[in-house]
């Protein structure tokens, strides 16, 4: 397969720039596989698709302020980081534009000095390896100079920044939100257990694997950089219930999708625990787990959208996005959802 076969035509327009005012009441475009049939609802219906028993499983990784702003100790010339992931205590994965000016040993100031880094080696897919030098806690220091890092399509200044969180984000440690999640509200994942939803929580650390683009003309060749997951005790026994039970496991966003086909075995059970994971998943995977997906609506040629291919279908899905597009659907980050269900 190539990637110009998970290619769409998108007008600018509908690219996203803000969230909408009320989490919930985004868009909710409901796809049928079986019956190829779509549905067309606002996001708090969901409930109306989730059944006593379901377990819906979410991502409860929080986005940290992951972009920096700085400049070249010596020469003063402009530098940005991105934050990926933290390799040692004091030691990040980052990635860095532009990179000619980032080379082993360049030193860079961030927030007027109270953070400092310099560049220890060059990483595999571009990317550099760096040491912070700071007074105090790192994650103080970061809330003080960094910056959310929005992804480049979106060019307005977010106004809140807790709307790029989910209502249950957690655990400190993503470069981009699980953007699935940004429709619930307390409110409605409280209803979706009071109709007798099961909610386990998963950990994914959204970093350079979920959003790199694929550069390579077959999907084959193109390699998934590992992304660091956990999965407690709690939850792996909730979804492996209701495996057991018969009832249907629900991921909210591809992010906990590809953490539980990570973990599961063979039947389609889960397994407790931390690690990493570079599972790519496109066409001709066999899913162990999950049996239903919220997601939004992802880029052309994306491994997110190579994923809902490998689920309902690459011709079937490339044609609920065309329906999606004359429809007006608003894409991406802050766009609406879609629930990819087996019912």
């Amino acid at each position: 397969m190539r990637v110009s076969d998970f290619d769409y035509e998108l007008p600018e327009e509908l690219i996203a720039q803000t969230p909408i005012d009320k989490r919930d009441e985004s868009r909710l475009l409901v796809y049928h596989p079986k019956s190829k049939r779509i549905e067309h609802r606002i996001f708090r219906d969901i409930i109306e698709y989730i059944f006593p028993g379901d377990c819906l499983v979410i991502n409860d990784t929080k986005v940290i302020p992951a972009r920096l702003l700085g400049h070249r100790e010596d020469t003063g010339g402009k530098m940005e980081f991105v934050l990926l992931r933290r390799e040692e205590e004091d030691i990040w994965r980052v990635l860095v534009k532009p990179g000619k000016r980032a080379q082993k040993g360049t030193r860079f100031v961030f927030g007027n000095g109270l953070l400092k880094a310099e560049v220890l080696g060059v990483t595999d897919d571009g990317g550099r390896t760096v040491r912070f030098f700071f007074d105090g806690v790192f994650e103080e220091v970061l809330d003080k100079v960094g910056l959310m890092p929005l992804p480049p399509y979106i060019h307005h200044k977010l106004k809140d920044p807790g709307r790029y969180q989910t209502v249950y984000a957690k655990y400190s440690g993503s470069a981009a939100a699980p953007t699935a999640g940004l429709h619930f509200t307390p409110e409605l994942l409280k209803k979706l257990e009071d109709r007798g939803a099961v909610i386990a929580r998963v950990t994914l650390h959204v970093g350079l694997g979920t959003f790199r683009p694929v550069k390579v003309d077959n999907i084959q060749d193109h390699v998934m950089h590992e992304e660091v997951y956990a999965v407690p005790q709690e939850s792996a026994e909730k979804i492996n219930a209701a495996k057991r039970a018969g009832k249907r496991i629900i991921a909210v966003g591809t992010t906990s999708l590809r953490t539980l086909e990570s973990v599961a075995d063979e039947n389609g059970l889960v397994r407790p625990g931390k690690g990493e994971t570079d599972l790519f998943i496109y066409p001709g995977y066999r899913f162990k787990t999950v049996d239903a997906l919220i997601t939004n609506f992802h880029l052309p040629k994306s491994t997110l959208l190579m994923l809902v291919c490998a689920l309902a279908g690459r011709e079937e899905m490339l044609e609920v996005y065309k329906e999606a597009v004359t429809k007006r659907y608003r894409f991406f980050s802050f766009g609406d959802a879609m629930f990819i269900t087996d019912k």
